[in-house]
């Protein structure tokens, strides 16, 4: 008979506790886990990289719902556990069910704090902590335009861009004097500052907020200064409070969070806890690292036979390491300055790059680094050694700064025990045994193993490194599979596409000896790319290898309706459609019209069923804002109506949509035309941005204003309108065959370097004319999907009334 586990939480480290269970012992435990929310176990650090559109929730998850089949574990999702009774070892939950336990983990995590001042409970008021709050603050967005974030630290911060990447206006108010103060010393946190004002938000220091007004709704914030701020949606993003109601009512004895002693184990006999919810030694933690190293812990005391002789667990350095809005940044153990402590610091502000090192009787006890954190595994590493550093020179504590052009990978120098991935404590040593034991190849299968770039991700170019450096390979160029299907990279799929002759998704995985005979969402839509790339006559769509808003040609709401945008070439529009806009509109009770960022009108709330009648009624072409695609051409007015513009930007700009419409990319592909170096249409921050300038235009290419903000690179300045359509056609084919299949530009860019791109498109003359020749077959096959179906009957019975499921 198998012991009775119940784990009361679904969160990381409640089911990384499980995972290691598992690992010790997978047939010790029968295993059951009750959840509050209705989803599986997602990774929540990044919940802000959906929020701000460049991942979905299913991206996010780190066990799927097959994982708990395939482990047997009972799963019970938007089920919480509402009673515990540790004498008679029964849970309760929300549902009604009784769960009998051997052993009990509390894994109930933390509730975000929220300020309880007058007017919190107004509407439009909510923290930033689970997916119900992302897909709060997207629905607001579609129909207000102005946010208020309270707390500047790291979450406000991601709610902060997320909003802004939502079109709306967003004032972050921050109680101290500059941002990020747990985490980063003042030099740091204004250079972010700086950063993040550069990319549009405005932040007001040093305020309390006294009150949230408005009726129902909330409509504005106000400070014990007097002076108040107008707002739509208020953001609490101000820290986090362990949640141990449940534990208190069960008996457990709880300070800040629920006690537990160096094996996690509770004051009750065969309840533990673990991750924020849990309080060792006095110190309850936020951050993934330390709940894992937790887990670890107490997975081996709880599979333990006998009576431990190890130490358990004995508290953690803290530290971060993590993108905020595009930006690098690294701080770990005490970095603030006292009077005990020297400091080695590089500040430079030419290329935005802080260095902090904090030093005390010779050891290294805490680190800031912003913009560039190549040295953290290094610095995190001497700290929790206890390094003696008295003989060291600056290059041997932060050999970034070694002035050498060809930087060494930090990897090389590290040791077999010191640490590659800090969240999930996974050492060099444990990576380079699996690359040689199992034979892995691909960062991927490296994840898979050790669990190494699990979490934030952000040790994955060390992985590739080490990668590279066990096998053989150039550092660098370490192989990163597709997915966990297969061990073939992308690029190693297009060339056997091509060799061989390849013409189906099917086909591919089955040739290619797929692990998976279906395949998964990151690999079938990729390789259906591929084939039609590779030659678009022989190789035609497949729409079932299509998420479900390319199957569909419109993009699907939380509620299963879909959004539709059509065409408006450079942003330009006219009386006939407005009048024919607003009587489908109102024909089909479509609820909600809006603006876009991209200068069109965006129908919300269309029905599945009325999708091909209400493109027939509109009688415009997609804009194809579902596609990875070109989606649109912003435009300033240009020379025709501007005092300051140069040239024809409308003009150049209804040119460039209406040449390069429907043709596929390996993501979305947006574009903008300004007259003037003003650069009214953002087309510094756009995947090709043409700029006019007197009698001349320069075209600027890599450029993205999502969560990896990127300004976009001067690649040429050329004369004419032919020479700028030229000029896009062979960048655009060459990204179409060498980028990967959802890689956009700017990360392309960085990819193959910014020289390497003006050597083929500009330089290499023959090599330009056949980019341009292969552009211009793909977009000879290029047609209007929605025209597609309102001529074909068959085609629009798929849109009759029936479930959708998403990929």
């Amino acid at each position: 008979m198998r012991e009775k586990l119940v784990l009361i939480g679904n969160g990381m480290a409640g089911v990384r506790t499980l995972e290691e269970i598992l690992k010790k012992d997978p047939e010790r435990f029968s295993m059951t886990v009750f959840g509050e929310e209705p989803h599986p176990n997602y990774n929540r650090i990044m919940l802000s990289s959906v929020l701000q559109g460049d991942s979905t929730v299913d991206d996010i998850v780190l066990n799927s719902y097959e994982w708990y089949a395939e482990h047997n574990i009972t799963l019970h999702t938007g089920d919480p556990i509402i009673k515990v009774d540790t004498k008679k070892q029964v849970v309760y939950s929300q549902s009604g069910l009784a769960c009998t336990y051997d052993k009990l983990i509390f894994a109930t995590g933390s509730n975000p704090f929220m300020l309880p001042l007058p007017g919190a409970d107004k509407e439009g008021v909510i923290a930033f902590r689970n997916i119900k709050d992302c897909e709060t603050m997207i629905e607001t967005s579609k129909n207000y335009k102005k946010a208020v974030v309270i707390g500047g630290g790291l979450l406000g911060l991601e709610a902060a861009r997320g909003l802004l990447n939502l079109n709306m206006h967003v004032d972050v108010i921050h109680i101290s004097d500059f941002l990020m103060e747990r985490q980063l010393d003042e030099p740091a946190g204004k250079m972010l500052q700086e950063e993040l004002e550069a990319q549009g938000m405005t932040f007001h220091l040093k305020k309390n907020t006294e009150k949230i007004l408005g009726e129902k709704r909330v409509e504005e914030v106000r400070f014990t200064d007097g002076t108040s701020i107008d707002t739509d949606l208020v953001v609490m993003a101000v820290g986090i409070k362990p949640n141990i109601e449940l534990g208190k009512k069960s008996g457990l004895k709880t300070e800040r969070a629920i006690v537990v002693n160096d094996y996690m184990e509770t004051s009750a006999e065969n309840v533990y806890a673990v991750g924020e919810c849990a309080e060792h030694r006095g110190i309850a933690y936020g951050l993934v690292a330390p709940l894992y190293e937790q887990g670890k812990v107490l997975a081996a005391h709880i599979c333990s036979t006998e009576k431990t002789s190890e130490p358990g667990y004995q508290g953690s350095i803290v530290y971060t390491q993590l993108k905020v809005s595009g930006v690098d940044v690294f701080s770990a153990g005490m970095f603030q300055d006292n009077e005990k402590t020297k400091a080695i610091r590089v500040h430079d502000e030419f290329e935005g790059l802080y260095k902090k090192v904090v030093v005390q009787d010779n050891k290294v006890v805490g680190a800031v680094l912003f913009g560039d954190t190549g040295d953290s595994p290094r610095l995190l590493n001497m700290m929790r050694s206890g390094e003696d550093i008295s003989q060291m020179s600056k290059v041997a504590i932060l050999p970034s700064e070694s002035g050498s052009e060809s930087k060494v990978s930090p990897v090389v120098a590290m040791a077999d025990g010191e640490t590659i991935c800090g969240c999930n404590g996974v050492s060099k040593g444990e990576i380079c045994s699996a690359i040689s034991d199992q034979g892995l190849t691909t960062v991927d299968q490296v994840k898979l193993c050790t669990n190494a770039g699990r979490s934030c991700g952000g040790c994955k170019p060390l992985v590739a490194d080490l990668l590279a450096l066990t096998t053989g390979e150039e550092v660098g160029n370490a192989k990163e599979a597709m997915c966990g299907c297969t061990e073939y990279t992308h690029e190693e799929v297009v060339a056997e596409i091509r060799e061989l002759g390849l013409s189906h998704p099917r086909e591919v995985m089955n040739v290619l000896g797929w692990e998976s005979d279906e395949g998964c969402s990151k690999c079938r839509p990729a390789i259906n790319y591929y084939l039609q790339m590779v030659d678009p006559i022989k190789n035609a769509d497949d729409p079932s290898s299509r998420f479900v808003n390319e199957r569909v040609h419109a993009n699907i709401n939380h509620n299963g309706t879909f959004s539709v945008v059509p065409r408006m070439y450079g942003g330009v529009t006219n009386a006939e459609q407005l009048r024919k806009i607003a009587d489908v509109a109102d024909k089909y009770s479509i609820p909600l019209l809006k603006v876009t960022g991209g200068q069109r009108i965006d129908m919300f709330g269309v029905e599945k069923e009325d999708l091909p009648k209400v493109w027939d009624d509109l009688g415009m072409r997609s804009g194809s804002a579902y596609a990875k695609a070109l989606r649109t051409v912003k435009t300033c007015v240009g020379e025709q109506f501007c005092r300051f513009g140069t040239q024809d930007s409308i003009g150049l700009g209804i040119e460039l949509e209406k040449k390069f419409e429907y043709i596929n990319t390996p993501h979305k592909v947006k574009m903008a035309v300004s007259a003037c170096p003003r650069n009214c249409a953002e087309s510094g921050i756009k995947d090709f941005g043409v700029v006019g300038v007197e009698g001349a235009w320069e075209l600027y290419v890599g450029g993205n204003g999502g969560v990896d903000l990127r300004g976009g690179d001067l690649f040429c300045k050329v004369k004419t309108k032919e020479e700028i359509i030229d000029t896009i056609s062979a960048f655009l084919q060459y990204y179409r065959e060498h980028a990967r299949y959802l890689e956009r530009t700017s990360h392309f860019v960085e990819r193959v370097g910014l020289d390497h791109m003006k050597e083929v498109v500009l330089e290499d003359t023959e090599g330009r004319r056949e980019l341009i020749e292969r552009l211009e077959v793909a977009l000879a096959t290029g047609k209007d999907p929605w025209k597609e179906i309102i001529e074909n009957k068959d085609k629009q019975k798929e849109y009759e009334k029936k479930q959708v499921t998403l990929v």
